[in-house]
């Protein structure tokens, strides 16, 4: 099937008590790991690009293998652009046909984070392309994007209900706790934050930061509605070590594809276990 928005399968993990993983890829080989594991798994699959993957292999690229990817698979698939700040590159992504963006205005006070995801909506939702913004600042690096512990501030309840109707975004993304990158220790996720904003918003709710949370805490942020799951820092970790293990075993390795198909082994062994952890084993039928 052709690319979809992940709007309607979003909307559907919550009202079904389940997440979609919405997973990082850099190469080909990473995009077609995830692919086969949603495939393997029967899952509904959310591909993302960061801004600088976007800007490193450009979204025609990036477009046209995830298209090639939906359109030879029975999955539903939807293409993401995680994170972006700027106007004209997310504009360039719908364009090249990603399903689905991020406009990342988190760090502006709350009337022009209210601006900028207006316009950004207001561009999106005639091309059927979902949005999602964030409101809080969620802690640790992505991309450019730094946020230092001290400066993390977790959403609050009744701004994002607020949020979500003067800008009619169709996903959010409020900060509860988690961080990007893996953690140095347990992460501090508020459950009663999530259920407070579930309880005030209808939309789907996005878990950012999922590399490296305790499968518990997954399930019970799941459970309180959040409906999205992105995971990046692990998969990385995954793939480059596998790609080092071969290297450490034949240091003169000079063929590609001795060390890209471990690591897109690797990753995809990773992916299905999120894909587990998230519950959406089987739901593509869902949208058959």
């Amino acid at each position: 099937m052709p690319l979809v928005s992940s709007t309607p399968m979003l909307q559907a993990a919550r009202a079904g008590g389940y997440c979609i993983g919405a997973f990082n890829v850099h190469t080909l080989e990473m995009l077609q790991a995830v692919v086969e594991a949603a495939v393997e798994t029967n899952s509904p699959l959310i591909i993302q690009s960061t801004v600088g993957t976007v800007k490193h292999l450009g979204p025609e690229y990036i477009a046209a293998a995830a298209t090639v990817a939906a359109n030879s698979s029975r999955i539903p698939i939807a293409l993401h652009l995680d994170h972006c700040t700027e106007f004209d590159l997310i504009v360039r992504c719908i364009r090249a046909g990603y399903t689905s963006v991020m406009i990342d205005a988190s760090h502006s006070p709350f009337d022009d984070n209210v601006r900028q995801t207006l316009r950004v909506v207001e561009v999106a939702r005639p091309a059927g392309v979902n949005v999602e913004a964030e409101l809080g600042k969620v802690g640790g690096v992505e991309d450019e994007i730094v946020v230092a512990e001290n400066e993390a501030l977790m959403a609050d309840p009744d701004e994002c209900a607020k949020f979500v109707e003067l800008t009619g975004v169709p996903t959010l993304a409020p900060a509860i706790g988690t961080a990007h990158g893996i953690y140095k220790g347990e992460p501090k996720i508020d459950f009663d934050r999530i259920g407070r904003i579930a309880a005030l918003v209808d939309v789907p709710l996005v878990l950012h930061g999922g590399s490296g949370i305790p499968e518990e805490q997954v399930r019970r942020a799941v459970s309180l509605g959040m409906a999205k799951m992105n995971v990046a820092t692990e998969l990385r970790i995954v793939f480059s070590d596998a790609i080092k293990a071969v290297f450490a075993k034949n240091p003169e390795e000079n063929d590609p594809r001795k060390y890209m198909v471990p690591a897109k082994q690797a990753l995809k062994e990773a992916a299905i276990e999120k894909m587990r952890l998230c519950g959406s084993f089987g739901k593509a039928d869902d949208f058959r």
